[in-house]
């Protein structure tokens, strides 16, 4: 009996090894069968004075379907997955606005809105269908980024693999077999950790000093002129908010100016009678709150020495035309005079420049332009831009639409021209003369060459303030290309001003697995179950006879019968 009892456990272990064996397999198979994995990019998640805006979660684990959806239709376990060829913006706003339940939102961008396109804008123009796209992606981004969204939305771009899988996926929607965990299909998952707040968010500004040439016993304040850029951008997904014009072309723009003034002043016999500022601030989305900090740290003397400031903004579209926006009057002397200055050089390079005037409230905290801080703190400025129109809160700083392809390194080059000769003119006592400082061919010209790489770099290089640290290469590559024109560079660290509350979590990988069905499931399940009780019955059989086998479903006798 005890060799009959060995034999049988030694036959149950054996059974129990291929039941594991199997079970491991199984297990194998369904993690290996991945259709394919696409990077991801999660809609940003901030609040304004405690008010939730954008994604609020991060986590994905739904079927995927696709638009259109039939009246009444549970999706609060489905992923809608929309190419943006195929937007319909108006139900996406009816689902936000009413708020409908949904497992997750996936959008795929053109490959042309990744900042790894390096395609250079054409030079005449955009044509009427890239401009219809630009403008549904801002309007879609506008109303992504105003909601309070309760689910996952990511971004992500078009390749051959998540085309294919979309495919399949509107070819089962198209014949009533949407993916449910009974009908199975497509399953996307994104396994992250949940959003957590940012600590601080911190503000890096960067400031170059180039020093007039003061005569010889003269102790007076050079005046100074400054030259201001805001390089932080702002967008739906910051992980590709890289602003290759708004305001990656005013930050070129300045790097040049710096460039080519250098060449100037190093040389005491053409170095000008005026100090030069450059300033490369953030916080520009959240009402240029690094400019102001920045202002506020200045030494006064300074400060009272500024002639004016001119503040780039977007200056890299191909239209021949520029606006220069002020908040004094345009009758004022000092504005007349900068207005003039510049209007002569515009009128050589064939550009046209138009005037703006919006009279700032000092009681409204609302800053829509930069050069409105420096009128706040009693300072001449100016901001030059090929917007006609002040942008609203967190609008216009780089968004999804807002990439390389949609800035001429030609238009920058002609804004530079614009910029540095009308700058030179003024210092040197040359206005009103037709007198080229920056002439093509000479060692003095602009350098396409330099605008066209700075550019590239910008547009590759997402820059949303709060995910920016205070040592980022980006921010070092900065203060190095300012030290190289610039005889001394100071490095300014803020904090943002605590309205603003920002989440991480912005970029992660979307796993996509192509599932079966609970039918065939079930059906695989009797199938495995089938086949392991014939082995184990032919594996009693073989080793210990029939008897044995019938013996292990015999009913075992109760006490009293062993007893008798």
């Amino acid at each position: 009996m005890a060799g009959g009892r060995k034999g049988g456990q030694e036959v149950l272990d054996s059974v129990y090894s291929v039941i594991a064996l199997v079970f491991i397999l199984v297990a194998c198979v369904e993690l290996c069968d991945a259709a394919t994995v696409v990077d991801v990019y999660r809609l940003i998640q901030y609040d304004i004075s405690g008010v939730p805006y954008g994604s609020r979660l991060s986590n994905l684990n739904h079927h995927a379907s696709s638009f259109p959806f039939s009246p009444g239709t549970d999706l609060s376990r489905t992923v809608f997955v929309v190419n943006f060829r195929d937007l319909n913006l108006t139900s996406i706003q009816e689902y936000i606005t009413e708020k409908r339940q949904l497992g997750g939102l996936l959008l795929l961008l053109p490959q042309k809105f990744s900042p790894s396109n390096r395609e250079d804008a054409e030079e005449d123009g955009q044509t009427h269908e890239q401009e219809q796209t630009r403008d549904v992606l801002i309007e879609l981004e506008h109303l992504l980024i105003g909601a309070n969204i309760p689910y996952p939305v990511y971004f992500a771009f078009e390749d051959d693999k998540i085309d294919a899988v979309l495919e399949d996926i509107k070819r089962n929607d198209a014949l009533g077999q949407p993916a449910t965990a009974t009908t199975g299909g497509y399953k996307f998952v994104v396994s992250t950790s949940e959003p957590k707040k940012l600590a601080s968010s911190t503000l890096t500004n960067i400031q170059g000093w180039l020093p007039g040439l003061k005569a010889a016993g003269d102790t007076n304040q050079l005046p100074t002129i400054a030259i201001v850029a805001s390089y932080d951008t702002f967008g739906a997904a910051p992980a590709l908010s890289v602003g290759s014009d708004s305001n990656g072309s005013g930050v070129v723009a300045l790097l040049e100016i710096a460039r080519l003034f250098s060449r100037l002043y190093s040389n005491p016999k053409t170095r000008g009678k005026y100090n030069l500022l450059f300033g490369l601030t953030s916080g520009g989305p959240y009402n240029y709150n690094g400019t102001q900090k920045w202002l506020r740290s200045l030494d006064q003397r300074l400060r009272e020495s500024i002639d004016y400031a001119i503040c780039l903004n977007s200056i890299g579209s191909i239209d021949s035309e520029l606006f220069m926006h002020v908040s004094k009057p345009p009758e004022n002397a000092f504005i007349k005079q900068v207005f003039e200055g510049i209007s002569d050089v515009a009128a050589d390079l064939g550009v046209k420049v138009g005037v703006k005037h919006k009279k700032i409230n000092i009681s409204n905290s609302r800053v829509a332009w930069e050069h409105e801080q420096f009128s706040r703190a009693r300072i001449t400025a100016v901001t030059l831009s090929e917007l006609s129109v002040a942008p609203g809160l967190l609008e216009s700083f780089g968004g999804l639409h807002d990439q390389r392809p949609l800035v001429n390194p030609a238009a920058v080059v002609r804004s530079v021209k614009l910029v540095a000769e009308s700058l030179a003119r003024h210092i040197y006592g040359h206005q009103g003369k037709n007198i080229q400082i920056f002439k093509d061919g000479s060692s003095l010209a602009v350098n396409p060459s330099y605008v066209a790489s700075w550019l590239d770099l910008l547009s590759r290089t997402p820059r949303v303030a709060p995910f920016l640290p205070k040592n980022d290469p980006f921010i070092l590559a900065l203060k190095k290309e300012l030290e190289d024109h610039t005889a001394e560079v100071n490095v300014q660290h803020e904090l943002l001003d605590g309205i603003f509350t920002f989440y991480d979590s912005t970029k992660s990988q979307l796993n996509i697995y192509q599932v079966a069905s609970v039918t065939f499931d079930l059906l695989l399940s009797l199938v495995l179950g089938s086949y392991l009780i014939l082995l184990f019955c032919f594996l009693v059989i073989t080793t210990r006879g029939l008897d044995d086998l019938i013996g292990l479903f015999r009913r075992p006798p109760s006490r009293k019968m062993k007893s008798v």
